[in-house]
């Protein structure tokens, strides 16, 4: 088994690997594109998911943020006009978001740039050749 401080060396590791490409996302997002990662990442969600809406509890399910902050992600994505949200009908908890044609345009540009980051950052090989294994 491994020692406590190897343990606690990987997972530091870990923490500096993913803090420097938020980092680089965060602000390279920012900058082209006007989203913040978390933005992008509903976005990215909501496209992946592949249908017309979704409910915030199963967007929320997969996610790294709070309730109340993707609350206030999918807030900031409405006030711009990349989402939409609407009232469940069979339960007015329930709330449903849906990406408009604005957000899957700005989410098409953004992830251009969100994949180059993750390839430079990440270090993927060519097509067809493996990525050198990590440590």
């Amino acid at each position: 088994m491994e020692s406590e401080a190897g343990l606690v060396g990987r997972w530091r590791s870990l923490l500096t690997c993913y803090n420097e490409i938020a980092c680089h996302l965060d602000r390279e997002l920012q900058e082209s594109h006007g989203l913040t990662m978390s933005e992008f990442e509903t976005l990215d969600r909501l496209v992946d998911a592949r249908c017309d809406k979704c409910r915030m509890q199963e967007l929320l399910a997969g996610m790294y943020l709070s309730q109340s902050a993707l609350s206030r992600t999918v807030a900031r994505l409405e006030k711009h006009g990349l989402v939409a949200r609407d009232l469940c009908q069979d339960d007015r908890r329930g709330v449903f978001v849906r990406i408009t044609d604005a957000g899957r345009e700005r989410h098409a540009e953004a992830r251009r740039t969100h994949l180059a980051i993750l390839a430079e950052h990440l270090h993927e090989a060519p097509e067809g050749v493996p990525a050198p294994a990590t440590a």
